[in-house]
């Protein structure tokens, strides 16, 4: 079996078109769509990742804000920054990139957010919207992956999606998703025992641990489709995913690679969101 590869950036790159056309248009009825991020402390990762989601505004025409905060910045102060672009009607989408330091609370920090600018969907607002099935700002990755798998049309209603990871940011709402979709879901995690006898049972696998190679090819079904979320960096450069993609692309009928594949959809659906707020500004 040859398995088809499902790239994200191909799709990503003609999503972000339509995007630039939106923004163009936005701008017609005065509203320059505007995303701002707030980076606490000097993670590098950190901000490796928003200077990737800068570059990703500029590309489609979003006026992209960066502040920079200091690591010992108190809560309170951070909540005061988050409140004053909560009220800036020029801005439209607030991000916090997380990790924050230890002292601030983070959900206390993503419940302060004004719902209708979460451009991350964390909100406790959004999720519960998602979970009901009504319109949301949806989190970017589990969103990116619906649009994926309807790209290369996986079919899931009545289809079997087994979903290994619970986090809040995959792993619970890409299974509601699936679940708003008619497709049968079944969670796995660190404490599910038997895993493999699970996984086997999956028409459509999605892996969201963070730990290398998590999947094997004895752990998949003949003609499943897997979403591979996780990307680990190697010390000698390159990024691996969460499922053994060689050995896995035997076996399967999709798959998504690593890079290329999740990882070009979720910032395009942060981009995605950002106009969603804009256009509830249109006059």
């Amino acid at each position: 079996m040859s398995a088809t590869i499902m790239y994200g950036n191909l799709l990503a790159n003609q999503i972000r078109e339509e995007i630039k056309a939106e923004v163009e248009a936005l701008k017609q009825s005065s509203v320059h769509p505007k995303l701002t991020v707030l980076i606490i402390g000097h993670n590098p990762a950190s901000k490796t990742y928003v200077r990737m989601k800068q570059k990703a505004c500029e590309k489609v025409g979003i006026v992209s804000q960066v502040i920079e905060l200091e690591e010992d910045i108190s809560e309170e102060e951070l909540l005061y920054q988050i409140e004053k672009l909560n009220k800036d009607t020029n801005v439209h989408g607030i991000l916090v990139q997380l990790p924050l330091p230890n002292h601030i609370n983070e959900d206390r920090v993503l419940e302060f957010i004004n719902p209708n600018k979460d451009v991350d969907g964390f909100h406790p607002i959004n999720i519960g919207r998602m979970q009901i099935g009504q319109d949301a700002l949806i989190p970017c990755t589990p969103l990116g992956i619906m649009k994926l798998l309807e790209f290369y049309r996986v079919e899931t209603k009545g289809k079997h999606a087994v979903v290994v990871g619970r986090s809040n940011i995959v792993g619970k709402p890409i299974g509601q998703l699936l679940l708003n979709q008619d497709a049968t879901v079944t969670y796995c995690h660190s404490k599910t025992e038997n895993l493999s006898d699970i996984t086997k049972q999956a028409d459509i696998l999605i892996v969201a641990t963070g730990k290398a190679n998590t999947i094997q090819a004895a752990d998949v079904k003949v003609g499943a489709t897997i979403v591979d979320v996780g990307n680990t960096f190697l010390e000698h450069g390159g990024v691996i995913g969460d499922v053994d993609f060689e050995a896995v692309k035997e076996k399967v009928e999709r798959i998504t690679p690593v890079p290329k594949g999740v990882g070009p959809m979720t910032i395009t659906m942060l981009l995605h969101n950002t106009i969603k707020v804009a256009s509830h500004f249109k006059q």
